[in-house]
């Protein structure tokens, strides 16, 4: 309303669709600015993928401004993808957990998946972000956290995503529809076992707490969850793919009755009916 200019959204826009928008639009070029969590699964950087493929294909310049990872360059976790489970939660090989700022995913990307999709790699550029060093996370950059989407709330929410956002591929609540999403996990069926069991593995850098919580909407919202909260101890070592797994062994182990995997696609493109922790996991 301010400059009056037009709009376009382009999240989930691929294809033969993005190509005419973008050529209809008339632009030159095209910025990329959002903030990432440096999860292979956050699908800010998929919709980067997918403009970078129509800016290959049509001749616009892509220019990605870049930005700290808030989990640090130091320390990838996860198979890279196969590319059966490709989809919108993760179109090419990249790690669960990447290390990557999204302009080194971009110059990544431009090299190998957008040619092998557009014919041809894009007119990249990447404006970099200045004074970032690998050991840095969010907190030691000194930046103000600006959530880049409404269940990353906080950088300690960042840096659980890419272990708990695997729950979304279960029947256990990951927080959504709570004040701390991706902090706490909980389903029906737990009991006081779960939290002693997963503090017995002795997994780095984290501590587990049980609780109780209702969540206001999402899987079981209005019902009271037994459930365990993730505490950070020690950033430097926290693992939290390797302690997802960890979690999702212990739940199989102790309920297995009632631990499910989810077959719905959720409204995410290109998953069907298969499970969606195999698109998650890769």
């Amino acid at each position: 309303p301010t400059t009056g200019l037009p709009v376009h959204d382009t999240y989930r826009c691929s294809g033969e669709r993005l190509d005419t928008l973008l050529i209809d639009s008339g632009v030159d070029a095209l910025v990329y600015d959002p903030q990432d969590i440096g999860a292979r699964f956050y699908t800010y950087v998929w919709t980067m993928f997918d403009l970078m493929v129509s800016a290959a294909r049509t001749g616009v310049r892509f220019v990605v401004a870049d930005r700290p990872n808030p989990l640090g360059g130091l320390a990838s976790e996860g198979p890279l993808l196969d590319p059966a489970w490709a989809s919108f939660v993760g179109r090419a090989a990249v790690p669960v957990r990447h290390g990557l700022t999204c302009g080194e995913l971009a110059r990544h990307l431009n090299a190998s998946a957008v040619p092998q999709v557009a014919g041809g790699a894009a007119d990249l550029t990447v404006i970099e972000a200045v004074g970032w060093q690998r050991a840095m996370d969010a907190g030691a950059t000194g930046l103000p956290w600006v959530a880049p989407s409404p269940n990353i709330l906080t950088s300690t929410t960042a840096t659980f995503y890419p272990g708990t956002c695997l729950f979304e591929g279960t029947n256990l609540s990951e927080g959504r529809g709570t004040t701390q999403p991706f902090e706490i996990v909980g389903a029906p069926y737990i009991d006081a076992r779960f939290a002693p069991s997963l503090a017995e593995l002795v997994l780095p850098g984290v501590h587990f707490r049980d609780l109780r919580y209702v969540p206001t909407f999402h899987k079981h919202a209005g019902r009271t969850l037994r459930a365990v909260q993730l505490h950070i101890t020690d950033r430097e070592v926290f693992a939290p793919v390797r302690t997802a797994v960890a979690m999702l062994a212990t739940l199989r182990g102790l309920y297995p009755g009632d631990f499910d995997w989810r077959t719905s696609d959720g409204g995410v493109e290109g998953t069907g009916h298969r499970h969606f922790i195999d698109l998650l996991w890769g």
